[in-house]
């Protein structure tokens, strides 16, 4: 997570968009690599397969971010107890994904920003007019195609990798790259996204990562500590807690001293 990465990330986005956005017959074009005329469909759609892959590709990612899940709950049931997890780990990775994979995509863009999927645009079957990606006018009135979900939480997984032990970083950023490149193709093979929807997921998702990466760990202005992290959510939780106990007939007492 340093500079040479933000700048390709910043390079490519420029890019891609330019790219796309002067030639946007370039996402149909794509798009129908994948679709069958005959049939009028995208086949690899009805491979049982291919959907199993789809599904496990999901739960991969989201089994890296369930230790800091489980932590979390634990933590706010049982203030008076350490967090399981690092407070760093807990806080990077779980605000990284809700950013990434729910707040941008899924309660942002894809609810308010019009672009149909590849399946239900009529140069595949359907009934909606194709949009490029930077227009947000297109006829789909929800759930939309820009910018992928599946997509961004694949290439979350850049998150984890950031955490790795320094000597194995290079493999783990190649090995979340390798899994958000072929999780993206699959959502394209299915006619559910076009390129620049996964692309941009992805990026979007690697620069959430990169800033709260600094934020958290590396500018000295902002960075967090595990035991600050822990105190916090020790008060936020503790009202709870003192009130559950007392319900019980054992006051705990105000939050303990830091």
């Amino acid at each position: 997570m340093n500079r040479t990465g933000l700048f390709i990330a910043l390079g490519l986005f420029a890019g891609v968009g330019l790219l796309f956005g002067i030639f946007p017959g370039l996402d149909l074009w794509l798009a129908g690599l994948f679709y069958d005329a005959e049939t009028k469909s995208f086949p690899l759609k009805a491979v049982a397969a291919a959907s199993l892959a789809r599904d496990a590709a999901m739960w991969i990612a989201w089994a890296f971010a369930a230790p800091s899940i489980v932590a979390l709950a634990v933590k706010l049931a049982r203030p008076d107890k350490p967090l399981l997890v690092r407070g760093r780990t807990v806080m990077f990775l779980l605000v990284s994904i809700t950013l990434s994979a729910g707040i941008l995509t899924n309660l942002t863009f894809k609810s308010h920003w019009g672009r149909p999927r590849p399946i239900f645009v009529t140069e595949f079957g359907g009934q909606n007019h194709f949009v490029p990606w930077w227009d947000p006018r297109g006829d789909c009135p929800k759930n939309c195609s820009f910018f992928s979900g599946e997509g961004a939480t694949a290439f979350w997984t850049y998150a984890p990798a950031a955490l790795a032990p320094a000597p194995w970083r290079p493999a783990a950023y190649a090995a979340a790259t390798v899994f958000g490149v072929v999780t993206s193709g699959l959502r394209m093979a299915f006619g559910g996204h076009f390129f620049t929807d996964v692309a941009i997921a992805g990026l979007v998702s690697f620069l959430v990562i990169w800033l709260l990466h600094g934020l958290i760990y590396r500018w000295g202005s902002t960075r967090f500590s595990d035991a600050r992290i822990d105190a916090a959510l020790t008060r936020l939780a503790w009202p709870g807690y003192r009130w559950r106990q007392k319900r019980r007939g054992c006051d705990v007492g105000p939050v303990p001293a830091a």
